[in-house]
């Protein structure tokens, strides 16, 4: 089998966590060779799937950037496209030389627009990966048209309807993809297991990807919730001015957000797909707050939730206690079975068959590509 190329933006876990689970997925016999500015952040790769290092699309390196060359106009199909940047220059050359030598099957990008593009430009397939967001722009329609497959790493009811017909039609849906076979404990194990007594618990999750959740509305939460436990995991962002309750206690970084949330009574938390699809899978009460992100993605993807009934959004934290009760009440009507009904536990299969399904079809000698959706 010839090979498949995977970019993995380095920023977060979710790419990377989604990624190690398409891999996995994928034939034994199948080669894979990853590239990410980062090797420290999967999950462990079958053999045949090399994870190679490449320098960094986003940072510069330190060097002093002429004026004249930051100033440049950047066009319209590119996001991120500096001038003068040597690793930029090295990264793409890294891609371009692997193109070249290991003549791939297909090259599936997440994410990147000219990354995207760059390999459409050197001849080979790609698979896009989508994101929630308004993504009209030129450059992320250029990706997209450049693309022979999209994957959605979320379930189909979860689409913005604003997608044109060309995209829905290329796309493979995968609730869950990454997530969807985790196993949690039971409900009263994992409360033992973290300690959380018997009042109602509320967990509030913040990722990898932000600078953290704020304290001081977590605080309000806690003084007008008395009866409840809130327990954080994650970063928490603070300002120096907050005072904390005594229910409000914080756990920091886990390694078993699994055990929280099959513990929790009610979760607090923004809208990174990781996070997403983990509180789908242990289907919670929801209050969902996006963060802000690129091209409103959170936003847009809370939205998404709400609408299919999966969470309970607010675009910005409660700031009375009256609100937070409010909250707490729209967010205990969700139904689990509508959350966990968004989540494929076979998601990483069906997108391996997907993929193979689709390299077989773009390089059978006189085949047409099927373009409808599967």
């Amino acid at each position: 089998m010839r090979p498949f190329g995977y970019f993995v933006h380095h920023q977060g876990r979710g790419h990377a966590t989604r990624c190690a689970a398409v891999v996995n997925a994928l034939p034994a016999g199948r080669p894979v060779t990853v590239f990410c500015a980062r090797d420290d952040i999967f999950p462990p790769l079958r053999e045949g799937v090399t994870v190679r290092r490449i320098p960094s699309l986003f940072e510069p390196d330190g060097t002093p950037e002429p004026p004249a060359l930051a100033a440049a106009r950047t066009p319209a199909n590119m996001h991120c496209a500096p001038l003068g940047w040597a690793r930029v220059r090295g990264a793409m050359a890294a891609l371009t030389a692997w193109f070249h030598a290991a003549d791939p099957e297909l090259m599936i990008v997440d994410v990147s627009a000219e990354v995207a593009q760059l390999a459409r430009l050197c001849s080979v397939p790609v698979v896009k990966v989508l994101q929630h967001g308004d993504r009209s722009d030129d450059g992320h329609m250029r990706a997209y048209e450049s693309a022979a497959g999209l994957l959605a790493p979320y379930a189909a009811a979860l689409e913005q309807p604003e997608r044109p017909a060309f995209m829905r039609a290329m796309t493979h849906y995968a609730g869950g993809l990454g997530v969807g076979t985790q196993r949690s404990p039971g409900g009263a194990a994992a409360r033992r297991a973290i300690g959380a007594g018997d009042a109602p618990l509320a967990v509030v999750i913040s990722g990898e990807g932000g600078s953290g959740t704020p304290l001081a509305p977590l605080a309000m939460a806690a003084r007008a919730l008395p009866e409840w436990r809130i327990v954080t995991i994650g970063r928490i962002a603070r300002e120096g001015h907050e005072t904390e309750p005594g229910n409000l206690v914080h756990h920091g970084w886990t390694d078993m957000p699994e055990t929280y949330l099959a513990a929790a009574d009610l979760v607090i938390a923004s809208t990174g797909n990781t996070t997403c699809h983990q509180i789908l899978a242990a289907g919670r009460p929801w209050i969902a707050i996006p963060e802000w992100r690129y091209f409103e993605e959170q936003l847009h993807k809370a939205r998404a939730l709400h609408g299919a009934g999966a969470a309970h959004m607010r675009t910005t934290w409660p700031g009375t206690p009256q609100g937070w009760r409010a909250a707490v009440e729209a967010a205990t009507a969700i139904d689990p079975a509508v959350q966990r009904a968004l989540v494929d536990p076979d998601a990483a299969d069906r997108t391996a068959d997907w993929l193979e399904g689709l390299a077989a079809r773009l390089w059978a000698p006189g085949a047409e590509l099927a373009v409808a959706a599967e």
